[in-house]
């Protein structure tokens, strides 16, 4: 039996990292960095990256990401880095910014180091990138030949950033749990490999840590205080969700989320309060016990997360909206095929529906 668990080679975590970007450069015999950042990061934190650099033996080149993260835009970036001669690529940003710069690395093929500046979805540390089409819709995924080799997380930054993005990127990590374990049961079912002990554990982890501090890290960040709940969730949107979903694998919650991405409507809703919703349509999937159901609709609720088709921008009067979402997301090849017994389209949007009602009329227990 073959397990194995990805992971980058280093995941550092504080106060001010953004300042030793270049540590981590020498640290990877790097002489010449090219840095995609996007506009923010441009406009609020360009100081502190030059400060950190200065005095050093590293020197770097700072391109602006705006756009899409597209084929059309990653190749336009791989090209302007080889003309500037670099020999590491750094990302600096949020999900789109920083998968930008993972397939600039992979066409490259350089050294990568990734700095996210928001905690909005467990993208920095996985051995892939999301791309998409021009105008926004899921492109495919492209598989790297091996995870960051830093990812550098500075936490003053992440907890200035809107409060939205953190919630967002817990509504990413509370799946993580429930598709590893839909995994592993489909694994277990049909005799093939299960994940590693350790990857497991960490996704229960990163579920644990959001049910413990989730609310309070929400509360302290909207207060401005960089407390430990707020370390924490950090830490399980990025860390141990990352290493939890790629080594304990995607389900049902990520192949609906993906079918939701046809629809225009969904479009104002962030990757992660989709997938905050769909991951309670999971478990209605799975006809999982109605004290587990109440558990995620009230950690979805207290941080506010969507727990119903309105706050998803869709409508139970539309169902034929629905079904397009359902279908796309149970083709073949898609992460449906990881769940542990067969689901129909018909099965997705019904359970969508009961998701939509249950999350309109279950009680919270105090």
């Amino acid at each position: 039996m073959t397990r194995n668990i990805m992971s980058p080679a280093k995941y550092i975590q504080g106060k001010g990292e953004i300042r030793r970007l270049h540590r981590y450069c020498t640290e990877l015999k790097g002489k010449k960095a090219y840095i995609v950042a996007d506009a923010f990061v441009f406009a609020n934190y360009e100081k502190e990256i030059s400060e950190g650099f200065q005095g050093g033996d590293v020197s770097y080149v700072l391109h602006s990401f705006a756009g899409e993260c597209s084929l059309k835009e990653v190749q336009r970036i791989v090209e302007a880095a080889k003309e500037s001669e670099a020999d590491v690529i750094i990302g600096i940003g949020g999900g789109k910014t920083l998968d930008a710069a993972k397939a600039v690395g992979f066409y490259s093929r350089l050294p990568l180091i990734v700095a996210p500046t928001v905690a909005s979805t467990d993208a920095p540390c996985s051995a892939l990138s999301v791309l998409y089409t021009e105008d926004g819709r899921l492109d495919k995924y492209l598989p790297l030949r091996s995870n960051p080799e830093r990812v550098v997380v500075d936490t003053e930054i992440v907890s200035k950033a809107p409060v939205r993005l953190l919630v967002a990127g817990m509504g990413d990590a509370l799946s993580t749990y429930y598709e590893a374990r839909a995994c592993r049961r489909s694994a277990e079912s049909g005799g093939r490999d299960t994940s590693t002990i350790a990857a497991y554990a960490l996704a229960r982890a990163c579920r644990d840590t959001l049910l413990a501090d989730g609310l309070q890290a929400k509360q302290d960040a909207e207060n401005g205080i960089l407390s430990k709940a707020v370390e924490n969730i950090i830490e399980a949107n990025i860390y141990l969700s990352g290493i939890g979903f790629e080594s304990g694998g995607l389900a049902a919650a990520h192949a609906i989320h993906n079918g939701l991405t046809l629809l225009e409507e969904t479009r104002p809703v962030m990757h992660g309060e989709k997938v905050a919703f769909t991951t309670i349509v999971q478990l209605v999937l799975e006809n999982a016990p109605i004290q587990e159901l109440e558990e995620i609709i009230k950690f979805n609720r207290s941080t506010g997360l969507p727990v119903t088709l309105e706050e998803m921008h869709l409508s139970a009067e539309q169902p034929d909206r629905l079904r397009i979402a359902a279908e796309a997301s149970c083709a073949p090849g898609t992460p449906m095929d990881n769940m542990p017994f067969s689901v129909t389209s018909d099965s997705v949007v019904k359970a969508m529906l009961e998701v939509d009602q249950l999350g309109r009329q279950l009680p919270l227990k105090s």
